[in-house]
């Protein structure tokens, strides 16, 4: 009979330490999809526009460890963190420090919406940005209760967005 390990993130850290493309989701590891061109290019736009539209309100951080419990620390595509950048220095990002995270998702899509997406809200995560490459949408979610998040809207590539948190902010996102 075959035994399932469950991680905390110590553990996790300990033995997966130099793996890439892996995270941590409710103590289960997943290697995560590999990051095709589309992929690349929307991450690399979206930081582009985040830093610009930012400056020092905000620092940003691409494909990083987030600390959400102690036994999940997924690797969002973007994190938008409380600035100063020291306060990173001697530990990873919390969901104290999110003011938005972003996900791009292609091959993705169905896992970041019923792995991902449930685990940010329970968190507290107060903002997640969606990336819909399949579909070219920018699907919001905010309001985290409950375990989900009680707003979703969908922005069309026309459509600007921004951060609940800093709403002195209004970017591109496609």
């Amino acid at each position: 009979m075959a035994t399932r390990y469950r991680f905390r993130v110590e553990e996790f850290e300990r033995a997966f330490q130099g793996v890439p493309h892996v995270e941590l989701l409710r103590g289960e590891v997943y290697q995560m999809s590999p990051i095709g061109p589309k992929h690349f290019y929307a991450v690399m736009r979206m930081d582009h526009r985040l830093r610009e539209a930012l400056g020092p309100k905000a620092v940003v951080a691409v494909q990083s460890p987030l600390r959400l419990f102690e036994d999940s620390e997924p690797e969002p595509d973007l994190l938008v963190l409380r600035p100063p950048l020291e306060r990173y220095q001697d530990r990873l990002p919390t969901p104290e420090d999110v003011l938005l995270l972003v996900e791009v998702a292609d091959t993705s899509l169905e896992f970041d919406r019923e792995a991902k997406l449930p685990l940010y809200a329970e968190a507290g995560i107060p903002e997640v940005w969606l990336v819909n490459l399949k579909e070219n949408l920018l699907e919001v979610y905010r309001d985290p209760r409950g375990g989900r998040y009680r707003e979703i809207r969908l922005l069309s590539p026309e459509e600007e967005a921004s951060p609940t948190l800093l709403p002195e902010v209004s970017l591109r996102w496609a």
